[in-house]
């Protein structure tokens, strides 16, 4: 075997004397280009090349294992599963048997034992097989595997606590990047660029200048455009605040009907949604699809449409008129209309311990991009809801042990019944519920945290990792009084503003609030279901309505 196949991450495949020569034919063909395609008869050889692969140091991207096989196909999944959690796992059913298989499979893929289960080709160009595998390899890649070729240069010498949301940012926005210490030969090229004496980070991208004391922001603005590229004169018919699912889904339908629509958002596109490994119950998706794909794939969509969507810019102010002006970090843009979706953020945790180690050990979201550090170590997730416990099955691909901390009773309180079942199948996923963070500390990283129960005594416990995922706050301090909004903060909209707020006698429009023009969709409207699929939707909605106010008054 030549050195380039042997540093090739391994799909392999379990296969019987009828499947192996097409499963081999089949992968062989599409893949054995970046993959190394290893197709072997039997459960037991499987097994032995796999931890031989694990203990050589090889990553293995696939796992296919073909139903047929004598004894259980699913047994043989959970064993590969414990040897190489982080793999991909499909299930390949012959045609032939592919009904009665399903009674089988459809009970294993809902408490997440495999990925997916596809029917074995039965003749050339099974494009919707091949579809499926190459989602599940990009997925693998995007969130296990490093690019060899990275865009984004970030020189660091790890205590820079700045670089976590650096790489989650650049990763939600699909841009590859690489870290670089600054006695390297890279180190020392940026270094030598902005002077010794420059803060870290650095980050080099796109041949621009470096960013020394780089942050999620600085790289945002320096990299990803500026509204100042609009134009003083600019009005845009639609100014939508926020990125995540219902200002992308606003984004696409209101450019693509002819809005000039324009987008802001302080972080990366997604929003809290963007951050989700893997979001498993959004319509059209039945493979799933993680947040920052779904959120990637509508940034590419809304921008195919015309709109023009600006990362690392907060909205600050907003002074309702004729013409609504929106003061963001560095500007003023102006619009005939406003659709606010800037949604919610974490409840922060208050131990200052704790707050003190945020970007070097303690995460506020999902983190996805730091969970491939996670590898043997023990981590906990706190909170009780869906971002929660997706964030709990994605690190439990690489730590040894994931703890998800919740005051209630049970999680099946406030998490979504397919997310309990699949962590309920999980030997390295523990809950311990009714207990809360009460303290926690490290020289330089997290070490410890300690948890408590209700009327019990703190327990201290060793902690590498620790996801706080504590609920939601609204992201609108920054509106002025003439929004309405309820005792949390969220905004009121349509029929729930109070009566004595109304214009005429009449309600606003459902999604409009007591500002005329200033429209709220999504987590940051009150009474909104929280989901990714109704915050679209009410993005969606709102253009509709946009379209409304905007149309011109008869005589």
């Amino acid at each position: 075997m030549t050195e380039s196949a042997r540093q090739k991450p391994v799909i392999l495949l379990a296969a019987t004397a009828d499947s192996r020569d097409v499963l081999e034919d089949e992968f062989r063909s599409r893949y054995s280009r970046d993959y190394d395609v290893r197709t072997l008869l039997g459960p037991e050889v499987v097994v032995d090349e796999a931890v031989s692969l694990l203990d050589d140091g090889r990553q293995i991207a696939l796992l296919g294992v073909d139903h047929a096989l004598d004894g259980s196909a699913l047994d043989l999944v959970d064993e590969l599963r414990r040897l190489s959690p982080s793999s991909r796992r499909v299930v390949l059913v012959p045609a032939g048997t592919f009904q009665a298989a399903l009674e089988v499979l459809r009970p294993a893929l809902a408490v997440g034992r495999l990925d997916t289960y596809l029917l074995i080709p039965q003749g050339p160009r099974d494009e919707e097989f091949h579809t499926a595998i190459t989602e599940y390899l990009s997925e693998w890649a995007t969130t296990t595997s490093r690019p060899e070729v990275a865009g984004v240069r970030i020189v660091d010498d790890g205590t820079q606590p700045a670089v976590a949301g650096i790489r989650d940012f650049l990763d939600r926005m699909g841009s590859p990047w690489s870290r670089y210490r600054p006695d390297s030969p890279v180190g020392r090229e940026l270094l030598d660029e902005v002077g010794d004496d420059a803060p870290l980070p650095l980050v080099s991208a796109y041949g621009r200048p470096t960013i020394a004391g780089a942050t999620d922001r600085l790289v945002a603005s320096a990299y990803y455009g500026s509204p100042r590229d609009l134009g003083d004169d600019y009005v845009a018919d639609l100014l939508i605040i926020g990125a995540g699912p219902a200002g992308l889904a606003a984004a696409v339908y209101g450019a693509s009907e002819g809005l000039r629509t324009v987008v802001l958002d302080p972080e990366a596109v997604g929003g809290q949604a963007g951050t989700s490994s893997m979001i498993r119950n959004y319509l059209g998706f039945p493979r799933g699809v993680s947040g920052m794909r779904l959120a990637f794939r509508a940034r590419l969509q809304a921008t195919r449409f015309g709109a023009r969507i600006f990362t690392g810019r907060a909205a600050t102010n907003l002074t309702p008129g004729t013409l609504h002006e929106v003061a963001y970090d560095d500007g003023v843009l102006r619009a005939r209309a406003v659709l606010v979706a800037c949604g919610v953020r974490y409840r922060r945790l208050g131990v200052p311990s704790l707050e003190r180690l945020v970007g070097t050990g303690v995460h506020y979201g999902a983190a996805t991009s730091v969970a491939r550090e996670m590898e043997g170590r023990d981590v906990f997730v706190v909170g009780g809801g869906n971002s929660a416990g997706q964030a709990a099955l994605h690190l439990a691909r690489f730590a040894r042990s994931v703890t998800i901390v919740v005051r209630r009773a049970s999680l099946s309180e406030t998490m979504s019944a397919y997310l309990v079942d699949e962590i309920a199948t999980h030997d390295d996923i523990t809950v311990r519920v009714g207990s809360r963070v009460v303290d926690g500390d490290g020289e330089g990283h997290l070490e410890w945290i300690a948890l408590q129960g209700a009327g019990g005594e703190p327990e201290r416990l060793p902690a590498d990792g620790l996801f706080l995922l504590l609920g939601a706050e609204p992201e609108c301090d920054w509106l002025p009084d003439d929004v309405a909004r309820d005792e949390r903060g969220f905004v009121l909209t349509g029929r729930d503003i109070p009566r004595d707020r109304w214009r005429d006698g009449l309600p606003p429009a459902p999604l409009e609030t007591t500002v005329p023009g200033v429209f709220a969709a999504g987590d940051v409207r009150a009474g909104s279901m929280k989901r990714v699929a109704s915050a679209s939707g009410e993005g969606a909605g709102a253009v509709a309505q946009v379209h409304a106010h905007l149309a011109p008054v008869p005589d």
